[in-house]
């Protein structure tokens, strides 16, 4: 089943991290001896994210750290779904070698990993086409003062059991959620798919969606202007959060050198996320402009 949500906000920040991580043999990245390659391990087709050719803003981030290493980039494909890190990074046949290192997008506390200090805070955004009738909305709070007839036909997309359609049905609006499966089996779905199409061919008035699916998605929009409205965290409905990167347990010392990149090369990660028009936020939930 193919997720069409970031894996990580389905399984983790949503519904909870509930299983404690099974901590792997204590061996540094590669073995006992230095590294040869940078390896992260990626999704073959989930931009803005990464892809096998090179893409996303988690690839130009890996050769950044690579170049800096002096080493080449080796990736390992694995498609983001169920059990993606017990396949990728914790995973390795007898008497052989981890497949890769790194996961570049983790949420900062993520237990199935080692996670690194965050490099980037980001939110769930609403989405929604200029001109439509919903120009007022400025901020999450100005959705429901919109009159009650207004409200009643609206169509909003939202992934099910997401911050967004908890939010909806906090404020009394599940009627007007049209709900999207957090799971496909259809390898060719992917995150964007309920902005570029949905979205864009009025099938939907809006629709709330991670940040950086947003951002990138909104920018690749050319039949209409959307406006992205950042989402602040409420009581009962967390929308911002940190993003790190993700190590296997018992690696210190790569850890210290992953974290080691990330601070010395923040303005470059600031700028590469900037490229990918990936909405960044700082912890109250405003936007960094």
């Amino acid at each position: 089943m193919r997720a069409v949500t970031p894996w990580w906000a389905v399984r983790c920040l949503l519904r909870g991290a509930a299983v404690v991580a099974i901590v792997a043999a204590g061996t540094p990245a590669q073995g006992e001896g230095a590294p040869t390659a940078f390896r992260p391990c990626i999704d073959p087709s989930n931009l803005p994210f990464a892809n096998d050719r090179g893409e996303g803003f988690e690839n130009h981030i890996a050769d950044l750290f690579a170049q800096q290493l002096g080493l080449p980039v080796k990736n390992y494909s694995f498609p983001q779904r169920m059990n993606f890190v017990r396949n990728t990074l914790r995973y390795r046949l007898p008497e052989q070698d981890f497949r890769c290192d790194i996961v570049m997008s983790v949420p900062a506390g993520y237990d199935q990993t080692s996670t690194t200090i965050p490099y980037y805070r980001s939110t769930y955004m609403l989405v929604y086409p200029r001109g439509k009738g919903l120009d007022s909305i400025k901020t999450g709070t100005d959705l429901f003062a919109l009159s009650p007839q207004a409200r009643a036909k609206l169509v909003i997309g939202v992934y099910d059991r997401s911050p967004g359609s908890i939010w909806l049905a906090k404020h009394g609006l599940e009627d007007q959620a049209k709900p999207y499966p957090m799971m496909s089996p259809d390898p060719e779905m992917y995150p964007g798919e309920i902005i570029e199409r949905d979205l864009a061919q009025g099938k939907i008035d809006a629709a709330i969606v991670w940040g950086p699916i947003a951002g990138y998605y909104a920018k690749r929009v050319r039949t209409v202007e959307l406006v992205l409205v950042p989402l602040k965290s409420e009581p009962g409905v967390k929308f911002d959060y940190e993003i790190a990167m993700g190590v296997r347990y018992g690696e210190p010392e790569w850890k210290r050198t992953v974290e080691k990149l990330i601070a010395e090369n923040r303005s470059a990660i600031t700028q590469i996320l900037r490229e990918y028009n990936v909405p960044i936020v700082n912890e109250q939930g405003d936007l960094l402009r």
